[in-house]
């Protein structure tokens, strides 16, 4: 059974705050959700790292209430190109989801051929501007943790959500961070560069698998009319099909968890 969001961002907690020092900027953190003018989720008075980052600045507001300028990507095995003049990073999110091939069964020597990916987008801008050695360890822990389920806008966790990732086609990644809660853009993409993961990588869920995907650099289709330029996939955790189609099914999914940052005008 799929978790709901909600379970996915606590157990998502738990797993952080068990290896996690303790920060005690704050005596409680709202950030998932507040229900008669209290949070819904309240901790001690010492709140954990991942609970400063995730925060969100308010209803209506288009960045996160930290300062970005401070965030740093890591760097590709081989080293990506750096965004373009006069972008600035927006949003940094952990994508947790499925990298979905098929396969041609009539063909003994096929191979998966890779045909977008689906994943929900969480809102970590803050620990990548303040906690980046928390941030890298986010991935490999989502990629253990089962894949939220769909919308669901009466849980707490929502306003959590940065949005969805998902193919209009085989080759267009789209990104939807528009939500009833906010509007922070969306956009069409289309691969620019590539590196392989590093060779550490996680093979998969229980670092059982056949690797972690690519991480790229993503580049706007079009970018007239569109805020966000440039998307960067990295830290991937999982997603790699067999190199063999021998036993696979005609379409199947292989479980995957990401960095995404987003690049804009």
């Amino acid at each position: 059974m799929l978790l709901t969001q909600t379970s996915f961002l606590l157990a998502l907690t738990t797993s952080v705050v068990a290896a996690a020092p303790i920060e005690k900027r704050w005596g409680f953190w709202g950030g998932w959700g507040h229900g008669n003018g209290r949070p819904w989720w309240t901790p001690s008075a010492e709140s954990s790292y991942l609970e400063f980052g995730k925060r969100f600045p308010g209803a209506g507001a288009n960045a996160p209430s930290c300062d970005l300028s401070q965030a740093a990507m890591p760097i590709a095995p081989t080293p990506l190109p750096a965004p373009g003049a006069g972008l600035s990073l927006s949003h940094v999110a952990i994508g947790r989801g499925t990298q979905n091939y098929t396969c041609d069964t009539k063909n003994a020597t096929a191979v998966p051929v890779p045909v977008g990916a689906v994943a929900a987008l969480f809102n970590v801008s803050c620990i990548a501007a303040e906690t980046p050695e928390l941030l890298s360890k986010l991935p490999n822990i989502a990629l253990n943790l089962p894949v939220p389920s769909s919308d669901d806008q009466n849980s707490p966790a929502y306003q959590d959500m940065s949005g969805h990732h998902y193919f209009l086609d085989a080759t267009t990644p789209f990104f939807n961070l528009d939500t009833s809660l906010h509007q922070y853009g969306s956009g069409m993409f289309k691969k620019s560069n590539v590196s392989a993961a590093p060779t550490d990588a996680v093979l998969g869920v229980n670092n059982q698998g056949n690797g972690s995907v690519q991480w790229l650099k993503l580049d706007a289709k079009n970018s007239t009319g569109q805020v966000f330029q440039t998307v960067y996939r990295l830290n991937t955790a999982g997603g790699n099909a067999p190199k063999s189609c021998t036993g696979m099914p005609a379409a199947f999914e292989v479980q995957y968890s990401s960095e995404y940052w987003i690049w804009s005008e």
